[in-house]
């Protein structure tokens, strides 16, 4: 059998399609570059491809997708390049189990089973059945060594990994597609529906949150509008280390997130929007103000940018598309506090919170922010705040154009979306 290969600057995922064919010899010299690029395998009166391989060495990163007859994917290979320049870690995959040909490409009764691994060995594998027998199933997955890796091929000479999948049981031969005419030149500018390298998640609009006269939705208010930050006290961090982490935690751990800031005190505020709804209740429209998110102002100049903090041991290099990191909460509780006295002051906040020792810690009223410890030796505060769930929520770090923190923000939602603005309060 013959399967006919063809490369490409990417994948149009939508479309199905191959945006900016090349030749081998280009894909060749982007492959050298480390620059993303595509392989397509096809094969002579199917429509659909075999398999499509995504490559981008600069991200330590190739992707594979399979398609079945009617054009659906069936199963999505993630798999990274780490210390070892040999082989490639299978670090995450998604199969889809389409009940007949014409259930839709994703649909929700689909059954599907992913699995994440890690290259110390961890793993967990999750089945999601439908039907009758419903339900998640989470399990650890037992695998060989060479199944949680792979040998990396030299560029020209990878195999057909779905062949067992199409039912192929003898090797295809390859025929590379003619292309006709030179790709066009340029990068970074493929349709949005184009694939490209996962990324981790993304801060979003978060200068915006705490911009008077921006309006937002949540998704389920239609129409929000922010208003003034509100100040709520102050925090000092005499140590210079902040943290940020959920107090719930075992006292021995440590905090799960750190951020190195200048020592000093440092003013606390709330994101606020404000919208008005139909209470069933009250028989009338009535207006509230709900708090987004929470901050530490470090610094009055704007963030240029913002970056997620990551915690001790994360590495970039395994994290899949819109992962996050940040403190976990088992209590809908985070807190912001001076690293360098974390011990005594999470002794302090369970003495106040769970013993309500009144002279172990401050509440503080009508407020995201919940409750105030302050270490008598050091000078050093915690305040815990809520959050509006547990789980896991990222710490997002503002910097100045030069590099420098200007804040520190946890939102304790989702992240509200930007509506049309009706004058310059959002470019403001």
């Amino acid at each position: 059998m013959v399967v006919e290969v063809g490369y490409a600057q990417a994948w149009d995922l939508e479309a199905r399609a191959s945006w900016r064919p090349m030749s081998a010899e280009e894909a060749r010299e982007r492959d050298a570059a480390g620059l993303p690029y595509v392989v397509v395998y096809r094969m002579e009166g199917r429509e659909a491809p075999l398999e499509v391989r995504l490559v981008s060495w600069q991200d330590h990163y190739v992707g594979l997708w399979v398609y079945d007859a009617q054009g659906r994917r069936t199963y999505d290979l993630d798999m990274r390049l780490l210390d070892d320049p040999a082989r490639l870690l299978r670090r995450y995959s998604v199969g889809w189990f389409y009940t007949g040909p014409d259930m839709a490409e994703f649909a929700k009764e689909c059954p599907k089973i992913t699995v994440d691994l890690f290259p110390d060995g961890r793993g967990r594998r999750k089945e999601e059945r439908r039907g009758e027998l419903g339900g998640s199933y989470v399990t650890t997955p037992t695998l060989r060594e060479d199944e949680r890796w792979m040998d990396r091929p030299a560029f020209g000479e990878w195999p057909l990994l779905s062949a067992q999948f199409h039912g192929l049981t003898e090797p295809p031969a390859f025929e590379v597609a003619e292309v006709a005419g030179a790709a066009e030149p340029g990068d970074g500018d493929a349709p949005a529906t184009c694939w490209r390298p996962p990324r981790p998640a993304q801060p979003g609009p978060i200068n915006e949150l705490f911009r008077p006269g921006v309006r937002v939705t949540d998704g389920y208010h239609p129409e929000m509008t922010v208003v003034e930050p509100r100040r709520v006290g102050t925090l000092r961090v005499p140590s210079g280390l902040l943290a940020v982490s959920g107090p719930d935690i075992d006292r021995g751990e440590g905090p799960h997130i750190t951020v190195p800031v200048p020592p000093g005190e440092y003013v606390l505020e709330e994101a606020q929007v404000r919208h008005s709804y139909h209470c069933e209740w009250e028989g009338d429209r009535v207006t509230r103000t709900d708090t987004t998110a929470v901050r530490l102002l470090v610094s009055e100049t704007p963030a240029a940018s913002w970056e997620m903090a990551r915690r001790p041991g994360d590495d970039l290099r395994l994290f899949i598309d819109h992962q996050i990191s940040g403190f976990a909460t088992d209590g809908a509780t985070g807190c912001f506090a001076d690293a360098g006295a974390w011990g005594p002051l999470l002794a302090l906040y369970e003495k106040g919170l769970i013993q309500g020792d009144p002279d172990a810690a401050e509440d503080i009223s009508d407020s995201m922010y919940m409750l105030r410890t302050r270490d008598q030796a050091s000078g050093a505060e915690l305040v815990a705040f809520a959050t509006t769930g547990d789980g896991t929520y990222p710490v997002w770090v503002g910097r100045c154009a030069a590099g420098e923190v200007v804040g520190v923000v946890v939102l304790v939602e989702g992240m509200p979306t930007l509506l049309p603005q009706n004058g310059t309060a959002a470019e403001a």
